[in-house]
This record gives C-alpha cells, structure tokens and sequence, in this order.
C-alpha cells in the first residue's frame, strides 16, 4: 500500500522521467508496457493481436496540455488513427484522455476536439473511448459523455471501481444505455473520495460486474467492458454471464500491452471477448509508473535489471 502510494505521486514528477529515458535498460523495460513512440508502432502490435483473435484499442499517451496547439495536435493524431484503423481494416479502436485534447482550456475546446473524434470514428464506423482520469475530471467527463451520447452512439465512457461515488455513476450510465469500462482506477485519491483498500476495491467491482450485467441493463443497451488481469473478478465476469445466458457478444475483457499476454490467450481460447489496450506516444512516464503501481512486481524487475547495468 505505502510503495503504490509512492509510485503514484512520483507519477506527477514527470523529470524522473527525462532520467529514466537516458537509460537503455529502462527503455528497454518500458518497451513492455508501451508499444513505441509512433502510431505505426501500435498499429503493428494490434495487427498482430488481431491475428491471434485479439482486438485492440490504441492510445497516444498525453494528458493536461497547456495549449490549444498541443490539443489540436492530439486531437489530429487520434483522427489519423481512425482512418489508418480503417484503412488497414484492424479490429481496433481509439481510447484517448480529454484533457490531452484540452479539457483543461475549457470545456467548449475539449468537446470540440472530442466532437471532431467521434465526427470520423462514425463515419469511419469506430466507437471511441473516452478514458477517465483523475476524480477532478469524473463528472466533468460523465457529464460530457451524457451530452454527447445521444448524438453519438459510437461514443464510449470509463468508470473506476475505487471511487465511492461509481455506483450512482453506474446508474445514470444504465439509464443512458452506455458503452461503459469498468477499471479499478489508478490514480492517487483522498480516502474521502476513493476506497484505500485493495479489498473494498475488489469488493466494489465484483457489485459493479453484477450490476452492468443485470438484465435491465443489457435491456438498455448496456455493453461493458470488463477491464482487469485480476482472475477472480474476470471469473465471476464469467459466471455471471453463464447464470443468466449472456451471449459473448453483449461484453469484453480488457487488458493492458504486456500485461499478462497469457490470460489473454487463455480468455480468448474459452470464447471470450478480449480487448487489448496499446499505448505510444513520447509521453509515457505517468502512464508507466502507474502501471508499477498497480504490479509493484513490475518494479522490482526492473530494480534488478538496473542493478545489472
């Protein structure tokens, strides 16, 4: 609890990071997490997810731009995305942050900038997914994606099982129909707002799994995924399905570049849906050290493979 605690708030110390990036071995290590600094990078890995049976989701790793110009890159990045996803016919689609595509300017240059995306997933037929973030961001964006949802059909949202307000997220998100991930969330939150405890986290995903698939929410149109390596919560996903005869079309597992490819196989050998999210991009420190956050196992390997060099 204390070292995820330390990892998370040096995932704000983004000069570590200029350090870390100066090593070959540490390169070398994040290379497990992150597919590159190019879209064509990610492209590759999800082309060859896809021929395992895997679709994909790619990110360009940014968050919390400054500028106008910096979201209007972002934002002209996930376009060419879309149609590079369709051009090379990939079973894929984008996951991206609103505050890489300006949030934090406002909301009229963030949902501009989102409007633009999802503009060219629907005519490229391709949800897109709209990440969460910190809980500074949690109604900011849900009120957004409620805005935008009844336009845009092909427009995904993200809730986190650690915040104790998800559950009337949840359903406000039923009542909309929502294409919704579940993730456990892995930012640094104020126990007031966030459950401390790997177990109540734990517990309160299991609920929200029972809850998304509840027959009045396949009813709505509900369609969640279900994003974890946990194999007891992707059991009871499992379970859940089977009890009340959900077709394996109506959910999807989602899982993180280089975590657990095994469980991947594995899910998707029993006939389930799994999705893979592969992130790129130059910006990859806060994504990285949440990642060890989350597998503090992670952190030791790459502790001994420092120590080596």
């Amino acid at each position: 609890m204390i070292l995820r605690a330390l990892l998370l708030a040096l995932s704000t110390r983004p000069r570590i990071g200029e350090w870390m990036n100066r090593l070959p071995v540490t390169r070398g290590f994040v290379r497990r997490f992150v597919a590159g600094t190019a879209a064509d990078d990610a492209l590759a890995v999800i082309a060859d997810l896809n021929a395992r049976g895997l679709q994909g989701a790619v990110t360009y790793l940014g968050e919390n731009v400054r500028t106008p110009a910096e979201a209007e890159h972002a934002t002209e990045v996930y376009v060419q995305l879309l149609d590079e996803i369709k051009r090379r016919n990939l079973l894929a689609l984008p996951s991206l942050k609103l505050t890489h595509l300006g949030l934090d300017l406002g909301e009229p240059v963030g949902r501009a900038n989102l409007t633009r995306v999802l503009e060219r997933g629907r005519a490229t037929g391709t949800r897109v997914w709209i990440d969460m973030e910190s809980s500074a961001y949690t109604e900011r964006t849900l009120a957004l994606y409620a805005r935008l949802r009844p336009t845009y059909a092909n427009c995904a949202c993200v809730v986190q099982a650690y915040l104790r307000r998800t559950p009337a997220d949840v359903e406000r998100l039923v009542e909309l129909g929502a294409t919704v991930r579940l993730c456990k969330g892995a930012y640094r939150e104020p126990r007031e707002i966030a459950y401390p405890d790997k177990r109540d986290v734990d517990q309160a995903y299991a609920r929200l799994i029972d809850r998304l698939l509840a027959p009045d929410a396949l009813g709505r149109g509900v369609y969640p995924g279900f994003a974890t390596h946990d194999e007891r919560l992707i059991a009871r996903v499992r379970d859940r399905a089977a009890e009340r005869r959900i077709a394996a079309d109506r959910f999807e597992i989602q899982m993180l570049y280089g975590i657990r490819p095994d469980l991947g196989a594995a899910l998707r050998a029993q006939g389930l849906a799994v999705r893979v999210l592969v992130p790129f991009g130059e910006d990859w420190y806060g994504y990285f050290m949440r990642r060890l956050a989350e597998r503090p196992a992670n952190l030791l390997f790459l502790l001994r493979n420092l120590g080596r060099g």
